[in-house]
């Protein structure tokens, strides 16, 4: 499985942003993917996670409320769809996939994206 992240920019704050993760692969369908995060000087954070159909989503407190993530199976790609950012939010943020976990454990997903950055200004 291969994964192409999308969609970051510079926004003011209170601004919205939605990312892409686009999946290439027979079978990427069928494999969960998450959301992480990666500030400069900071380790990597989970961000969101969704199951393979969808059926399940988990979203990190810090970003509860404000983003949300989904996914379009035919179009292989999730989203990451982020509103009301503010300066913290800045970071590249990653995509990953994995075909049994769905998860805030970075270690755990096999396959990772490129990443893209999030800058938001005050």
């Amino acid at each position: 499985v291969q994964l192409q992240a999308s969609g970051g920019g510079l926004v003011q704050a209170g601004g919205s942003l939605r990312l892409s993760c686009a999946s290439s692969g027979r079978t990427s369908s069928l494999y969960n993917m998450g959301w992480f995060r990666q500030a400069p000087g900071k380790a990597r954070e989970f961000v969101a996670a969704i199951s393979w159909n969808g059926g399940s989503t988990y979203v990190a407190d810090s970003v509860k409320g404000r983003f949300t993530i989904f996914r379009d199976n035919d179009k292989r790609t999730a989203y990451l769809q982020m509103n009301s950012l503010k300066p913290e939010d800045t970071a590249v943020y990653y995509c990953a996939a994995d075909r049994r976990y769905t998860g805030s454990s970075a270690t755990e997903y096999d396959y990772w994206g490129q990443g893209t950055l999030v800058t938001v200004s005050s």
